[in-house]
């Protein structure tokens, strides 16, 4: 029954989240994310979903720890390094950007250090870290939220890239020119 409600709720809490990144494509002028004014509650919508899908998916990881037929070597051989190399890049980054602008808050265009080779290098971090984390602990349910979230990291640059445009300009038309918005 347990891994049964995570499922759904984590789901729902995806479902949601890739919906209003939908949204924001279609309409960049009523945009959901990034957010058009960052106030007091911008914090609590973007990062209790967020935790809340990640702890979703820890859960699920040990609940059903190894059911799926995946070779231990596998697991702890690139789910492992997956998970520390993903962990290391955004809580890097997440330091230097701060936890505002990370959440959706106005700042500056970062084009420097890893940004150098990718446009979205903490949503490259986050894919490894789900992918590590599905392959480390071999869950049915957590492969299943894995690619609802990762859906949703896909999503979410072509849902800020208009914003970064009317924000940044030429500037960030000249970034992205040069350089890859993935890997």
């Amino acid at each position: 029954m347990m891994p049964t409600v995570l499922v759904f709720t984590g789901l729902m809490i995806a479902s949601a989240t890739f919906a209003a990144m939908l949204w924001s494509i279609a309409y960049p002028e009523r945009r959901l994310w990034p957010p058009k004014r960052y106030t007091m509650t911008t914090p609590i919508l973007v990062w209790v979903p967020t935790f809340t899908l990640f702890g979703i998916l820890i859960a699920l990881g040990v609940i059903e720890w190894g059911s799926l037929p995946i070779p231990t070597w596998l697991r702890f051989g690139v789910g492992l390094p997956l998970i520390v190399a993903g962990n290391v890049v955004v809580w890097s980054e997440a330091a230097k950007f701060g936890f505002a602008q990370t959440g959706g808050a106005k700042g500056t265009l970062r084009t420097s250090g890893i940004y150098r080779y990718s446009r979205n290098p903490q949503y490259v971090a986050d894919i490894a870290m789900i992918v590590g984390w599905t392959v480390l602990c071999a869950s049915p349910g957590a492969a299943l939220i894995s690619f609802a979230g990762i859906a949703v990291l896909i999503a979410a640059p072509f849902a800020e890239e208009p914003w970064l445009k009317k924000q940044y300009g030429s500037a960030f038309e000249d970034y992205r020119a040069t350089v890859r918005r993935f890997l």
